[in-house]
């Protein structure tokens, strides 16, 4: 009898004894070319039409193109699968991002994704682009649609800041693209994801045993017992941002989310 391992299935994603990725029973370099595909035929085609603004009917608007394999007069043509690719609401996306700047991220449709082989607890699949801008998330169903219903109220709070996550894409399985915010401009040495909670938020010893390493709250606690000490001006701003993000997501009935802090150790950036 054969026994599958916990990393070997989990969610929508497989592993085989070979160590290749699968997630709906798609190997995971295809979805990587037909993810990449899709968003630039998307994107490009929306930045070819004129602006304008922002309607009510546009968070609701699906638009759906099939790619077949052999391609199509509007779509190139492909060596895996035949597949449909939705965008959704992109036309109130468009207002999220600078459209003029996507087509140009050659790293996001036209250099390799890399596939990061830490997975989220649901099973969900990660890839980074090779300059590290961006992530694309695969999420399921629910969260997809949770996500769209919240178009509405979160266009409301970008009006006022700066937008941080971009498009939901993708049929059978749903993904989210959005910009990762840490700075790049140094080496980070830690990283830690902190939700306010303690019950079982201590990394494994294999996170712990990298270069750096990802921390939750307990390995946050035992490693900084007096906290992070921050100048009066940035922790101001700081903690005026934690409170917005928070009155924001409690108006959306949301209480599962956390804040990911990178951390650069000058001390140890010396000895380099």
């Amino acid at each position: 009898m054969k026994v599958t391992t916990p990393k070997s299935k989990l969610g929508h994603r497989r592993v085989d004894e070979k160590g290749e990725t699968t997630y709906k029973k798609t190997p995971s370099s295809a979805l990587m070319s037909a993810i990449q595909l899709g968003i630039g035929f998307t994107v490009g085609r929306l930045s070819a039409k004129p602006e304008r603004d922002v309607l009510m009917q546009d968070f609701a608007q699906i638009e759906t193109v099939v790619f077949p394999s052999e391609g199509t007069r509007e779509t190139p043509s492909h060596k895996f699968s035949d597949f449909k690719f939705k965008s959704y609401a992109p036309v109130a996306f468009r207002w999220f991002y600078d459209i003029r700047f996507m087509p140009d991220n050659m790293a996001l449709c036209n250099e390799p994704l890399v596939e990061l082989s830490n997975p989220g607890a649901s099973g969900s699949l990660f890839y980074v682009t090779c300059d590290d801008e961006f992530i694309i998330k695969t999420v399921q169903h629910k969260e997809a649609e949770f996500l769209q219903k919240l178009l509405p109220g979160y266009y409301l709070v970008l009006l006022q800041r700066d937008p941080r996550f971009y498009d939901i894409n993708g049929n059978p399985l749903k993904i989210l693209v959005y910009q990762v915010t840490l700075c790049k401009t140094v080496n980070l040495h830690l990283h830690k994801i902190c939700r306010g909670s303690t019950y079982k938020r201590r990394a494994s010893k294999a996170e712990r045993a990298k270069k750096h390493p990802t921390l939750k709250d307990l390995d946050f606690i035992v490693d900084f017992p007096e906290g992070i000490f921050l100048e009066p001006e940035i922790y101001t701003s700081l903690i005026k941002t934690l409170q917005r993000d928070c009155r924001v997501l409690e108006s959306f009935k949301i209480m599962d989310y956390s804040i990911l802090l990178g951390i650069h150790n000058i001390d140890e950036a010396a000895r380099e």
